[in-house]
């Protein structure tokens, strides 16, 4: 299966298994994270730095941020749910994370 095909059942199960942080959203085929940082110029710097990877993906959130907090969504809209792209874009995010630790 290609990157912009929707996960299958299998596909499902097993990628998801490994993104530490992310749920399912209830009603949708999609992913969430709430992501709390220490204040607005630390959650301001991981969305610039999530922006400059989801441009090179050609791949977007749905996201907001209220002061520290930002909350992602990741879902495939052409294929009207998950796939290879949004697992991508979430294991950058993880990475991005990771890294600020």
């Amino acid at each position: 299966m290609g990157n912009q095909d929707k996960l299958t059942d299998q596909e499902r199960q097993t990628l998801l298994s490994d993104l530490t942080g992310w749920t399912l959203v209830d009603g949708r085929d999609a992913l969430h994270r709430q992501c709390v940082f220490r204040d607005f110029n630390e959650a301001f710097g991981f969305m610039t730095r999530v922006a400059i990877i989801a441009e090179k993906q050609d791949h977007h959130p749905e996201w907001s941020n209220v002061y520290r907090t930002v909350d992602l969504v990741l879902t495939s809209h052409d294929v009207k749910g998950l796939s290879h792209r949004d697992i991508a874009l979430a294991k950058a995010v993880n990475a991005i994370l990771d890294g600020s630790k």
